[in-house]
C-alpha cells in the first residue's frame, strides 16, 4: 500500500526526488522527445514509433537519477504518481515554477 493518499501529497516528495538540475533537464529532453514521438506517430500513421516512446521518457529519466540525482527513481515504487509527476513537473517548467 502507498505511504502517500494522494498525489498532492506525493508531489514534495516527487520534487524533492528530483533536487538536481541535471536530473530535471534529463526528464525535460525525454518527456519532450515522447511528445515528439507521439506527434511523429500521429503524423505518419505509423504506430511503431510509439514503441521509442517509454526508451525515450525513461531512459533520459533514468539517466538523470542514476548520473546525476544519485538515486532510485520513484518508478519503481510509485509508477502512476510517478508518471503523473513527471508531467506535471514539465508542465511547472515550461511555465517557469520549477527552474531547469
Amino acid at each position: 500500500m502507498s505511504q502517500y493518499a494522494s498525489f498532492r501529497e506525493f508531489y514534495p516528495f516527487y520534487l524533492g526526488e528530483h533536487s538536481d538540475v541535471q536530473c530535471r533537464r534529463m526528464h525535460f529532453v525525454g518527456s519532450t522527445l515522447v511528445l515528439a514521438v507521439i506527434a511523429t506517430a500521429i503524423v505518419t500513421g505509423n504506430a511503431w514509433w510509439l514503441w521509442l516512446a517509454p526508451v525515450a521518457g525513461y531512459g533520459f529519466a533514468w539517466i538523470g537519477h542514476f548520473v546525476f540525482e544519485k538515486n532510485r527513481p520513484a518508478t519503481f515504487t510509485h509508477p502512476l504518481y510517478s508518471l503523473m509527476g513527471d508531467w506535471v513537473m514539465y508542465w511547472q517548467i515550461l511555465r517557469g515554477k520549477v527552474k531547469i
